[in-house]
């Protein structure tokens, strides 16, 4: 495989045309190596438009919707971004490349460890993994300018919208299958906040975050 032409043709045919646009998250997918996050056995798929199965039942977003997360974060150099659902470190590293300092949540060792080495192998040295539920989010670090989720919530829990500075945005999938929301929170003060609907789509759920019951008596 000829992987600079296969990396060209997925930002090229997957992921600019699914409105990822920002010259310097583009410009940053070639400098990021995807294939060097994706676990070995697996690596063939590093470049196709779908999820990478990992251990415990886990998967890396499709790559376009890893990017156009990224880029509706809209992060500055400045940031302090909270990570949730870490995964291999791929979208950590891509983060860290916009932020100041990343700090990613996995909740499964194996993970955090290959995250961990995936970082040192990426010469990223502003994140780090910690292993944690991320339902809960990091108080003791808070607050954050923004906290991305990669993968699906029913429902943000408020513990993660209270670590938001206020003017910070927290972007999530929200919602059950067949129809999910790319959903932009941003905190206003006063404990108030706002909420956008920015694109559908799907994603896996994300590990130790509650599902409100659908019955009611």
């Amino acid at each position: 495989m000829n992987v600079e032409q296969a990396r060209f043709n997925m930002i090229e045919q997957q992921i600019r045309p699914w409105d990822v646009l920002d010259s310097s998250i583009l410009s940053l997918l070639s400098v990021v190596r995807r294939e060097d996050f994706v676990p070995e056995a697996h690596r063939s798929l590093a470049f196709m438009d779908l999820e990478v199965p990992l251990s415990g039942g886990r998967a890396m977003l499709a790559p376009k919707l890893e990017a156009r997360l990224v880029q509706d974060l809209n992060l500055s150099k400045r940031d302090t971004v909270l990570h949730i659902g870490a995964g291999t470190g791929y979208v950590t590293a891509l983060l860290a490349h916009k932020a100041q300092r990343v700090i990613g949540l996995e909740t499964q060792a194996d993970l955090v460890q290959l995250a961990r080495a995936n970082l040192r192998h990426a010469g990223v040295n502003n994140a780090e993994i910690v292993q944690s539920d991320g339902a809960e989010g990091l108080l003791a670090q808070a607050p954050f300018d923004a906290i991305l989720l990669t993968g699906s919530v029913a429902k943000v829990p408020q513990a993660l919208l209270d670590q938001l500075k206020e003017g910070g945005r927290l972007l999530a999938i929200v919602g059950d299958e067949p129809i999910m929301r790319a959903r932009l929170f941003t905190r206003l003060g006063n404990g108030q906040f706002s909420s956008e609907d920015l694109f559908d789509t799907t994603a896996p759920r994300l590990a130790g975050f509650l599902i409100p019951s659908r019955f009611h008596f």
